[in-house]
């Protein structure tokens, strides 16, 4: 019981020095409070954001992009991944467009997809699947691609072909590469984001950052930062807890 406590303890220890320092900054007025203010008065602001309901109100407008975009972005990754994983050809037809996009800045996209899509919710759900797609896709084929053929002609001799070969060989086999790319893919979801709600909108975690930086308003500023933060970190804590659940089987994933 106390390992488990104490494990679980460990990860927060480096957070809490962090407060504590912060604190202790702002006490003896090290660097100016305007710049960053002390941990009180940001908890104080965060307060007055979640008694008025404005910060659950943009919560709510960042997770809907962020959710739309990784559905669409990751089922898109994942069907190229399958598809360039298990054909030649269609790897050889995709594969270098995919990755000469992948390489191109989603801050260079910007200005395309504001002619495209306008300033409304679809450029913003476009940059954030397109964020995540690469990632899955990238993973996905990795996965397909390294499967043990030893595997495969096992599952050969047991008559399985087609859709059963993939469903009880080639995806488990590559559901480890596709988590690291699920994990991946979050990761980039929230960064795309902050870019993708300085378009002009009137909703979002990114636009009450924008409009905290117009008016100096440092403390907001720093509770959409620990924001994003805490998001990235509930998304990877679901991404591991489903990781777990779908590798059961996995030696690796058994305790």
């Amino acid at each position: 019981m106390r390992a488990n406590f104490s494990k679980q303890l460990v990860p927060w220890i480096v957070p809490a020095l962090i407060i504590v320092a912060w604190q202790l900054f702002s006490m003896y007025e090290i660097v100016s409070s305007q710049l960053v203010p002390s941990p009180w008065t940001v908890l104080s602001s965060a307060y007055q954001l979640v008694v008025s309901g404005e910060l659950f109100y943009h919560m709510q407008g960042s997770l809907a992009r962020a959710f739309v975009g990784l559905l669409i972005g990751g089922g898109i990754g994942f069907i190229m991944g399958i598809s360039n994983g298990l054909s030649n050809i269609s790897f050889q037809l995709s594969d270098t467009t995919l990755q000469m996009i992948r390489n191109v800045p989603n801050l260079a996209l910007v200005p395309l997809v504001i002619i495209w899509f306008g300033i409304d919710e679809g450029a913003k759900i476009f940059l954030v699947s397109i964020s995540v797609m690469f990632p899955v896709y990238i993973n996905t084929l990795h996965g397909i691609r390294n499967i043990d053929p030893g595997f495969i002609e096992m599952g050969r001799m047991y008559d399985l072909k087609g859709w059963h070969l993939f469903k009880e060989i080639l995806l488990p086999g590559a559901l480890p590469s596709i988590f690291v790319g699920l994990r991946y893919a979050l990761g980039s979801m929230w960064l795309t984001l902050i870019i993708a709600e300085t378009i002009a909108t009137s909703r979002g975690i990114g636009y009450l950052a924008m409009t905290a930086q117009q008016f100096m308003q440092s403390d907001i500023i720093i509770i959409t930062i620990i924001l994003y933060a805490l998001l990235g970190k509930l998304a990877d804590l679901l991404a591991r807890w489903g990781e777990k659940k779908a590798l059961r089987w996995h030696k690796n994933y058994a305790h």
